[in-house]
């Protein structure tokens, strides 16, 4: 599994002009599940994203998580995540899980997740054509793969 991880003030996602999803202060979460992805990657990474400090203390210091600030989370599903570019100009997408699989890993991650932070998380459609919208706060934006633990 791969995310991108992005720290806001607000984000939304609308499909066909209708919000499906809406959070203020907390983590927008873009999601590419690959090929050979597990629930135990899913389980791993529910409690790295949960325990990660990426938010001010008094200080200023990223020493808070999302647990710690009592944020929100939203997750959307992004196969392009996985996308490869070494030839020519298409990107390939070989490497994204199925969409049978991948949502299956996709419906756990959220239920880890939300299980993590003790919160519902909110959510973009698997597979549908979504428009998403964020402030972003810093920025700061991670990115992490769970084949690498990092």
């Amino acid at each position: 599994m791969r995310v991108v991880i992005q720290r806001v003030n607000r984000a939304k996602v609308k499909i066909k002009e209708v919000v499906i999803g809406n959070i203020h202060k907390g983590l927008l979460i873009l999601v590419g599940i690959e090929s050979g992805d597990s629930y135990d990657d899913s389980l791993w990474l529910a409690n790295k994203i949960s325990n990660i400090r990426l938010f001010d203390d008094e200080n200023g210091l990223m020493n808070k998580s999302i647990i710690d600030i009592g944020g929100e989370v939203i997750v959307v599903s992004q196969f392009t995540l996985h996308a490869k570019i070494r030839k020519g100009n298409r990107p390939s997408f070989i490497q994204a899980a199925p969409p049978d699989l991948a949502i299956k890993i996709y419906d756990k991650f959220k239920d880890d997740l939300s299980s993590a932070i003790s919160k519902e998380v909110q959510s973009g459609e698997f597979g549908a054509n979504m428009e998403v919208s964020l402030i972003n706060d810093g920025p700061v934006t991670i990115i992490i793969d769970t084949k690498n633990k990092e």
